[in-house]
């Protein structure tokens, strides 16, 4: 996988960059891939069809608008998606079961952790552009994640 600062030096302002307040979960440090969206609110019912889906090349893109009542994702969800092939779930909210998460090959990006778990009425939207921490999220484009950051570009590098 490309480094996001290489990205950034051959691309940029081509480059949209994540703001720098996002964490790393996942045992998988580096990931990238398609980006696929989400947009839900303290319910992760869409994530749970998401992560049950093939995943293979891609990153879910979660915008949980930033609550940090409940967590979007936890080491049932995430032993899902590995087992459905995603490279790596970016969140825009909170996670739990860090300590496992911790331990399992998946990249994972979020604000936070709580052990409360989400309510499940299936409220949501998918594969939509979702904008937050100063990104506009494509269906289709390309996210980099390391530990220097989270970049997205339009096309594969």
């Amino acid at each position: 996988m490309e480094r996001t600062t290489d990205i950034s030096d051959k691309l940029h302002p081509k480059v949209q960059y994540l703001e720098s307040n996002y964490r790393n979960f996942g045992a998988k440090i580096n990931f990238s891939g398609i980006i696929a969206t989400i947009k839900c609110f303290e319910d992760n019912s869409l994530v749970r069809e998401a992560v049950a889906k093939d995943g293979t090349g891609k990153v879910l893109v979660v915008d949980a608008g930033g609550s940090h009542r409940c967590a979007m994702l936890g080491d049932m969800l995430a032993e899902k998606a590995i087992k459905n092939g995603w490279e790596g779930v970016v969140i825009y909210g909170l996670i739990r079961d860090s300590d496992i998460l911790g331990k399992m090959q998946i990249g994972i990006k979020a604000l936070g952790t709580h052990p409360l778990k989400s309510i499940k009425k299936g409220v949501g939207e998918s594969n939509i552009e979702v904008n937050f921490s100063g990104v506009r999220f494509t269906p289709g484009d390309y996210i980099y994640a390391d530990l220097d950051g989270v970049v997205v570009v339009e096309e594969k590098i």
